[in-house]
């Protein structure tokens, strides 16, 4: 269970991430409702945000921290649907259809989440052209990264997947600054991103790490070639 994060800003319109994110769109008198109304949570590392099945309370913004979006499959298996950060918003399809939360977000690392009420935020969409806008393009944008996954899934080498996993692990957990950096991921989670099982990913990174593209240390993973990664992974496009 999350327990309040009494030090997560009081006033949407000081959040560092507003200007990238769905609430960028919001007037100056609905941030202040939203500021009011907002309810912000810390979650450590591996915490449930909101389950698959849980009707949602409202939309989830997240202020600090990485989230995995995921969903277990017929078979047991668990898919990795998105990775989000800062800025991100969670939850908006399951409101906008009226059904239970059809995924699981889970935190990647330690968390502030604020979560907006569901009356706020239909009364913002019932106001607002431009967040319902920003709204239909962010739900477009979800179902084309979908069929884009099935087709990967169904079509690309795992080895390519692996390399595009990679990839976006990279870019979410690249720091502001040049250096290197290594990236925090378990060879379950790997697998979930890649759409394969945890020997197959497990067999594949120490390929990549014999070729001399990554280093690992336990459950860190530091890219030594971004470039060849990026190959690797254009390669079967």
């Amino acid at each position: 269970m999350a327990v309040p994060y009494k030090t997560a800003p009081t006033s949407c319109q000081n959040c560092p991430y507003l200007t990238q994110s769905l609430m960028s769109t919001c007037q100056k008198e609905e941030l202040e409702l939203i500021s009011t109304s907002k309810i912000s949570q810390s979650y450590k590392k591996g915490q449930s945000i909101f389950q698959t099945n849980n009707r949602l309370p409202g939309l989830y913004c997240i202020h600090q921290g990485k989230v995995k979006v995921s969903r277990i499959s017929s078979d047991g298996k668990e898919q990795i649907m998105r990775l989000a950060q800062e800025g991100d918003a969670l939850g908006y399809r399951s409101l906008m259809v009226g059904n239970t939360a059809t995924t699981s977000a889970i935190a990647l690392s330690d968390c502030v989440v604020c979560m907006v009420p569901r009356p706020d935020f239909f009364s913002v969409i019932g106001q607002n052209a431009q967040f319902s806008t920003a709204l239909t393009k962010l739900l477009a944008k979800d179902l084309g990264r979908m069929e884009e996954r099935m087709m990967h899934a169904a079509f690309k080498p795992v080895r390519g997947r692996l390399a595009e996993a990679l990839l976006m692990l990279h870019e979410l957990f690249r720091p502001a600054t040049e250096m290197r950096f290594s990236i925090p991921v378990t060879r379950e989670d790997l697998a979930a991103l890649t759409s394969t099982a945890k020997e197959t990913a497990s067999r594949l990174l120490s390929e990549f790490r014999e070729e001399g593209l990554v280093s690992t240390y336990g459950s860190r993973i530091t890219i030594l070639n971004l470039e060849k990664i990026t190959q690797l992974s254009a390669l079967y496009e």
